[in-house]
């Protein structure tokens, strides 16, 4: 299926990574809230219990996208009890922008009119959702959580990260995109659907596989003159843990690399 506002022609240029669809229980809301997952275990099935507390299903589909979980928290009747519409499971390469590209590529060929996109490793409050979805309702095309305005907060963020995000990361970001960020490394957002397909912004195309999308959108979008805003959030990290998918040296460094090269350009539509 592909919704009428994508000609057939610009939606065969798209590059999309192979994904299986392994369960759709159909378009429902306007809006979907995607969750890229991979081996989450207990940190999935809290965060869709805390959902389905919130009824955020009342207001948005559900959509789980696995980059190949294999620990089992994934069961599908599991699933079907606490909200979730539809799991896709890449079966391409790649990783998280990747996995994005897959859930993006459907959700729009579904016909949504935005899309949240937030962590399954449970560390963001899903609350803020339902403020997400709003923002969206008023116009604007692209909402980034923050832990760091005004009304956010921040638990555990380990030392090493919360300095690298408010000295690095967010600076960078802000002065080259010409939008002030103060927290720009997290996936907990929404875009609208006109952001998402305008073919300058250019999102599925292969450049795109492991963190390369999160910068790149908050460093083109604010240029594209798409109307950007921070939303205060709560982020929790478990004292003694660190779920993430990002290691210490040799993907800290990755990061690091992809920022420089979306603050220079070389992810954007027309680079060779």
């Amino acid at each position: 299926m592909t919704s009428l506002d994508i000609a057939p022609a610009v939606r065969e240029t798209w590059q999309v990574p192979a994904f299986d669809t392994h369960f759709w229980l159909g378009h429902k809301h306007p809006w979907c809230v995607v969750i890229p997952v991979i081996n989450e275990g207990e940190r999935i099935k809290n965060l869709l219990a805390k959902m389905a507390a919130l009824k955020i299903a009342d207001v948005a589909d559900i959509i789980i996208v696995d980059g190949g979980t294999t620990d089992g928290s994934l069961e599908l009747k599991g699933l079907q009890q606490v909200g979730v519409r539809g799991l896709l499971v890449k079966t391409g390469p790649g990783k998280l922008s990747a996995q994005l590209r897959c859930a993006y590529a459907f959700a729009l060929d579904q016909g949504y009119e935005g899309i949240v996109t937030i962590d399954g490793n449970d560390k963001d409050d899903p609350e803020a959702i339902i403020r997400f979805i709003d923002a969206l309702k008023q116009g604007v095309d692209f909402v980034q959580a923050s832990r760091y305005v005004a009304g956010g907060i921040a638990e555990n963020t380990p030392a090493s990260r919360d300095f690298a995000i408010r000295f690095i990361h967010a600076p960078m970001l802000s002065l080259f995109s010409g939008f002030k960020w103060t927290d720009t490394t997290q996936g907990f957002r929404a875009y609208s659907r006109k952001m998402l397909l305008d073919p300058e912004l250019a999102i599925f195309r292969d450049v795109f596989m492991t963190y390369e999308l999160l910068a790149y959108l908050s460093y083109r979008a604010p240029k594209l003159g798409y109307r950007c805003v921070e939303i205060p959030t709560v982020r929790r990290y478990p004292i003694g843990e660190v779920p993430t998918k990002i290691s210490v040296v040799k993907g800290n460094l990755s990061v690091l690399r992809v920022l420089f090269y979306t603050c220079f350009g070389m992810f954007d539509k027309h680079s060779k």
